[in-house]
């Protein structure tokens, strides 16, 4: 095999190009707070620091719509204001006003709620089309329900308040810690050094070690960027296997796809291992689904099946997407030697490693002592800022934390006040009439409605937009049908995960990966359906028998 050679805390001194085939339309899913530590494992030079870098050196973000060049030059000026785009806006509109005004209006459905149907489609297409970036998208449908006197003022920003949305603001500020701390990088390595001294070993440490941080590091883009590419790109350089090169595939290809495709087993393992999962759990409450403990019920019913897809995933892309390097002999000793050079745990770390026991501790516990899951977050959080960790330069910093919380709220809000309308009981009583039209089964109906949520996906360019927008419907219309409650809740809520490496959009952490320019994108929707293929298998056999086993239905 080649040799790996040293290679120094590899930090590109620009952004790193992608392929320009990313459209665009979906460059706003890649947070721009992925300005992060590039803490990588970077192992050569003594006169390079390998802790993490200061906050001074931060890693543009992995913009997918750049232009591949070999010397890009920075521009000196800021980035001018874009208008929107003309088509998407005209067919985003469009949608709204045939719904509003061509479609007939059922009689058991209010005017008031037929106009926020429209508004709530029309927004729904700017997500899916992009005429402008989602939060700015999303402030035109909420001013367009307060505008029309769809929504009163106070409705339409009900949302703003609700608990689980900044559960899911307050994790993007803790995995901005695991990454200001290098404690991410630190246990990432150490899994290398236990068991990289092999291509599939790597995969294998470096899966493991992203379950192992997962349900602390409640962002998978996060993780995606700040933690696991920055060290995949660092191995592969260290093998010769360059971005946008046939070299890629010694080594770096596989690791890539690998780390892409086993990510949402690792987040539908741990309710806080993402935050679409709380949002799931949340919105099944507004429709009557109360699952009690739910951290300890979501891991009970993910775990068998969660753990199995993990372990399977890299084997199976090491069989049908082979790296070309088999054998990395010196790479756990080049991870024990990265380690020296970080030097003991720090205090921060040791502050890091504590603050997320506490949380974690709290996540599960907390129904039993009266703490919610969004106040042992804040206790979390403001431990962080008193012990200096983080700083408050670092929460507003964190510009896809805001962002979410301005869209998000939109959706959330708009989703529940339909809900409220009834417009969800509507179209689900709709969906049971045609299922049962066919005499179809309560499991034969669960079947159908998760393959077309699932498939659903590929017009999504967002998890969390996904299940803002489709969630409730298609809870309400498992329900309807028949399906155990508890069952439709965390079902949907896993099936949410598994779609978040179909495509090169369909996610957050789509674009970070598909973005370091090691993949292609036939392979990305090649594979990313194969394996989906393969989880939905796992899940859906294994998963069928551990939850009768655990009395789910």
């Amino acid at each position: 095999m080649e040799i790996f050679r040293l290679a120094v805390s590899h930090r590109p001194p620009h952004p790193v190009p992608a392929p320009p085939r990313v459209r665009r339309r979906h460059l706003h899913h890649l947070p721009a707070s992925l300005s992060l530590p590039c803490t990588s494992l970077s192992l050569s030079s003594p006169q390079h620091h390998l802790s993490p870098t200061p906050r001074h050196h931060l890693l543009p973000p992995l913009l997918a719509s750049r232009t591949p060049s070999s010397n890009p030059d920075p521009d000196p000026s800021p980035p001018s204001a874009s208008d929107a785009k003309l088509v998407p806006l005209v067919i985003s509109v469009a949608v709204g006003l045939a719904v509003r005004f061509l479609a007939p209006r059922p009689a058991e459905v209010s005017p008031q709620a037929w106009q926020l149907l429209s508004i709530f489609l029309s927004t729904i297409a700017g997500l899916v089309l992009g005429p402008l970036p989602v939060g700015a998208w999303a402030f035109l449908g909420l001013t367009a329900a307060v505008a029309t006197h769809t929504l009163p003022f106070a409705a339409a920003f009900s949302a703003f308040t609700n608990e689980v949305i900044w559960l899911i603001v307050i994790s993007f500020f803790f995995a901005r810690g695991f990454v200001k701390t290098g404690l991410g990088d630190r246990i990432a390595t150490y899994f290398i050094k236990w068991l990289g001294s092999s291509t599939l070993g790597l995969s294998y440490g470096l899966t493991i070690s992203e379950a192992c941080i997962a349900p602390a590091m409640p962002s998978t883009t996060a993780r995606a960027g700040g933690v696991f590419l920055p060290i995949i790109k660092s191995l592969s350089l260290s093998a010769e296997s360059k971005p946008n090169h046939p070299s890629s595939r010694k080594l770096g290809s596989y690791l890539v796809m690998t780390q892409f495709q086993a990510a949402g087993n690792s987040s539908a393992l741990f309710l806080t291992a993402a935050a679409q999962n709380l949002l799931c759990l949340k919105l099944a409450e507004e429709l009557g689904v109360i699952i009690a403990n739910p951290w300890v019920a979501w891991f009970k019913a993910a775990s068998l099946p969660a753990i199995i897809s993990l372990l399977a995933t890299p084997y199976l892309l090491y069989k049908i997407f082979p790296p070309e390097t088999k054998d990395t002999p010196d790479a756990p000793a080049l991870a024990a030697d990265k380690l020296k050079r970080m030097g003991p745990v720090t205090k921060n770390e040791w502050v890091m490693i504590g603050t997320m026991i506490l949380a974690v501790s709290l996540w599960v516990f907390g129904d039993a002592i009266g703490v919610s899951s969004v106040v042992a977050a804040m206790l979390g959080l403001s431990i962080l800022l008193l012990l200096g960790v983080l700083d408050w330069d670092d929460c507003l910093n964190e510009k896809s934390a805001w962002d979410t919380l301005a869209w998000f709220a939109v959706l959330v809000g708009m989703a529940g006040q339909l809900t409220n309308l009834g417009i969800v009981s509507w179209m689900s009583s709709c969906v049971a009439k045609l299922l049962q039209s066919f005499s179809l089964s309560w499991p034969a109906a669960f079947c159908v409605l998760e393959a077309s949520y699932f498939l659903i996906h590929y017009l999504f360019a967002s998890q969390t937009g996904h299940v803002g927008a489709l969630y409730s419907a298609f809870l309400a219309m498992h329900i309807v049908a028949g399906v155990p409650r508890v069952l439709s809740a965390l079902a949907l809520a896993f099936n949410t995960n598994l779609f978040g490496a179909l495509t090169h959009y369909s996610s957050g952490q789509a674009a970070v990966y598909f973005g370091a320019g090691y993949i292609e994108l036939p392979d990305v929707f090649r594979l990313g359906f194969i394996t989906a293929l393969i989880n939905t298998l796992i899940w859906g056999v294994v998963g069928t028998v551990w939850w009768k086993f655990l009395g789910l239905y």
